[in-house]
């Protein structure tokens, strides 16, 4: 299996790589920053896409994620991570003139614990429901104007988005996030989940 993980430089996108590492040893993990071109993903042939966390707005600081996704959806599972989760919210968004990620609405959310209310499929099959999470964000979904091709698969318990799914395509998005040690062992079995894919 070939995973291509996007760099969005977080302080813990490495926590990230090596529970991917300790869940497939064998597999060949490909690590590049958020600026890679769209012809090269192609030519690398990978097999899975992990969208890491990061700091900014989907919409401006994201590199070449957005083009990514809407160039891979179809073809290779993708799971992006907080910053990753609003990449894939924007990147469906069908108004490029509307923010769909903006200022979450109970403030910034930084190492604090939520319960995440889940449908309890694909990537979060067989985790606990509620789910104790780990939050680390200022930015949220707005609910209210989330794109038709998407659809909520985890909310906390304060009403934000913590997860959303595409109808159709094997693209997920969490806002927590599931490499944090607090989340363990519940994160690694999200992670092993989106690697079954």
């Amino acid at each position: 299996m070939r995973i291509l993980f996007i760099n969005n430089y977080d302080s813990f996108v490495y926590n990230l790589v090596n529970y991917i590492c300790q869940l497939q040893p064998d597999a060949e993990i490909i690590v590049e920053d958020n600026n890679i071109a769209v012809d090269k993903v192609k030519e690398m042939k990978v097999d899975k896409i992990i969208i890491s966390p990061g700091p900014g707005h989907p919409k401006y600081d994201t590199g070449t994620v957005i083009p990514l996704i809407k160039e891979f959806c179809s073809k290779i599972p993708i799971l992006g991570i907080c910053l990753g989760h609003q990449a894939i919210i924007e990147a469906f968004g069908e108004d490029k003139n509307i923010e769909y990620v903006g200022r979450a609405k109970v403030g910034p959310m930084h190492g604090k614990e939520s319960k995440v209310f889940h449908d309890q499929e694909t990537i979060l099959k067989d985790v606990p429901n509620p789910l104790q999470v780990i939050r680390y964000h200022s930015l949220s979904a707005k609910s209210d104007i989330l794109p038709q091709d998407l659809k909520i698969s985890a909310t906390a318990d304060d009403g934000t988005i913590m997860g959303v799914r595409h109808k159709q395509f094997p693209v997920e998005g969490l806002q927590f996030h599931p490499e944090s040690i607090k989340m363990k062992p519940h994160g690694m079995k999200i992670l092993k989940n989106f690697l079954e894919l």
